[in-house]
């Protein structure tokens, strides 16, 4: 291969990389929509109470500051409780509940439903918008 094309070559891989690093940073933490009624038998969930159920594993670096920041948002929330599932000792929920990553998030309203989830660590203000949105929580503030 001649010098030029290996160097055209390194500049497009280059490229490349550096786009899917940018897309896979701009879509981490983000929250994406969800309208499906959960089976909250396998979770460990209250019926009745919004959920954060937190979904990690034994090796995440970023789940223990995921975890202390849901513990604060439920415990300044009445009627809002947190649910850390261990997925290194229940890896059979990963397909169940397709979860391709750790830290991932669900809020999970009183009726059951999943009404938003974050794959990476989310910001407090964005599950602080969600909790805001449920009509439960309305009601208690």
């Amino acid at each position: 291969m001649a010098f030029s094309s290996a160097l055209i070559a390194l500049a497009a891989l280059i490229a490349v990389t550096v786009v899917a690093g940018a897309i896979w940073r701009a879509r981490d933490g983000r929250r994406r929509r969800g309208s499906d009624a959960v089976d909250l038998t396998d979770l460990g969930v209250t019926v009745g109470r919004v959920t954060l159920v937190q979904f990690s594993t034994e090796t995440c670096t970023r789940c223990p500051q995921v975890r202390r920041m849901l513990r604060g948002i439920a415990s300044a929330h009445p009627g809002v409780e947190h649910v850390d599932v261990d997925l290194t000792h229940r890896p059979d929920l990963t397909a169940r509940h397709h979860v391709l990553s750790t830290p991932t998030t669900f809020v999970i309203s009183a009726d059951a439903v999943l009404v938003a989830r974050f794959t990476g660590a989310p910001r407090r203000a964005d599950v602080e918008a969600v909790l805001s949105e449920l009509p439960a929580l309305q009601e208690a503030s």
